[in-house]
C-alpha cells in the first residue's frame, strides 16, 4: 500500500511539473524568430532585439496609444505593406518588422541612427529632414536603442569568444 501511494505521489508531482509552463519559453521562441529573420533579411540581430526591447519589452500583445501592435509594434499600414495579416502572431510580426528594418537599411544606406529614427516616426519624416527632425522624443528613442544595441553586441562577442575557447580545450 505504501508503495502504491509513493508511486501515485511521484506520478502526481511529475504531472504537476509537466503542466507548469516555462515562462521563458515564449520569449525564447520570439528570440529565435528574431534571429532567423535577422539572418534572412541581413539585419543585425542585435538591432532587431534592441528595437523589440524598446518597443514592446517582448510582449506580443502590446498595443500603443497610436495603434501600433505586437512584439515589434507595427502600425496597421506598415503591417499591410509588409504582408502581416495578424500583428499579434509573433512570427508574422517579427517577419514584417525585420522586413521593414531591411527596407529602411537600404533606404538610409545602413545608417543605424536614421534606420532607428525612421522605424520610430516613419521614413517620410526622416527622409525629408534626417536627424534634423530629431525631437527630444526621437533622440531619446534612438539613444536607448543604440545603447541596447551596443550592449547586445558586446554580449554576443563575449559569448562567441567563450564558445571558441571551449572548442580549443
Amino acid at each position: 500500500m505504501k508503495w502504491a501511494r509513493a508511486c501515485f505521489l511521484v506520478l502526481l508531482v511529475g504531472t504537476a511539473r509537466a503542466q507548469v509552463p516555462d515562462a521563458r519559453a515564449p520569449r525564447d521562441v520570439s528570440a529565435r524568430w528574431a534571429e532567423y529573420y535577422a539572418a534572412v533579411y541581413q539585419v543585425p540581430v542585435e538591432l532587431v532585439a534592441a528595437i523589440i526591447d524598446e518597443e514592446s519589452g517582448w510582449n506580443p500583445y502590446a498595443v500603443s496609444k497610436k495603434g501600433a501592435a505586437g512584439i515589434m509594434q507595427l502600425m496597421p499600414a506598415t503591417a499591410v505593406r509588409f504582408g502581416v495579416r495578424n500583428r499579434f502572431l509573433v512570427q508574422e510580426n517579427i517577419r514584417g518588422g525585420v522586413a521593414y528594418l531591411a527596407w529602411l537599411k537600404q533606404r538610409f544606406n545602413g545608417d543605424l541612427r536614421l534606420i532607428t529614427a525612421a522605424y520610430y516616426v516613419g521614413e517620410y519624416a526622416i527622409s525629408s529632414r534626417g536627424l534634423d527632425y530629431s525631437s527630444p522624443d526621437v533622440q531619446g528613442y534612438v539613444k536607448r536603442v543604440a545603447q541596447r544595441y551596443r550592449v547586445r553586441r558586446v554580449l554576443r562577442a563575449r559569448s562567441q569568444l567563450a564558445r571558441q575557447r571551449e572548442k580549443l580545450r
